[in-house]
């Protein structure tokens, strides 16, 4: 009787966080909806993905200035590793490098 009594107390309860989960599904996915957000499934991938020409237009222009950006960045990571060298470097051998460019070729 004891267990009888025990699950006629928590059953309400259990029964209200179920509803109120449910509930906050609802509202979060109509949040969503309102605002324009793709839903997601269950593994996260978009139910309704928007594929129109204003997102594919912006896709690539993103894809365009990444591919800019990431060679803007090799480029000024090969003049750092430049400026590096002459830091670390010694003086007198810098000024030998200089002095062996200065010279005339044979």
């Amino acid at each position: 009787m004891e267990k009888a009594e025990i699950f006629a107390t928590m059953a309400p309860v259990i029964a209200l966080v179920g509803v109120s989960g449910m509930i906050g599904w609802v509202i979060t996915t109509w949040i969503r909806v309102k605002n324009g957000y793709p839903l997601d499934g269950s593994w996260g991938q978009a139910v309704y993905p928007r594929n129109d020409a204003e997102s594919v237009e912006r896709i690539k222009l993103l894809s365009q200035e990444n591919a800019q950006l990431r060679a803007e960045l090799g480029s000024i990571k090969d003049r750092l590793a430049n400026v590096e060298r002459i830091v670390t470097d010694g003086g007198t051998l810098l000024s030998q490098e200089i002095e062996r460019l200065r010279a005339p070729a044979n």
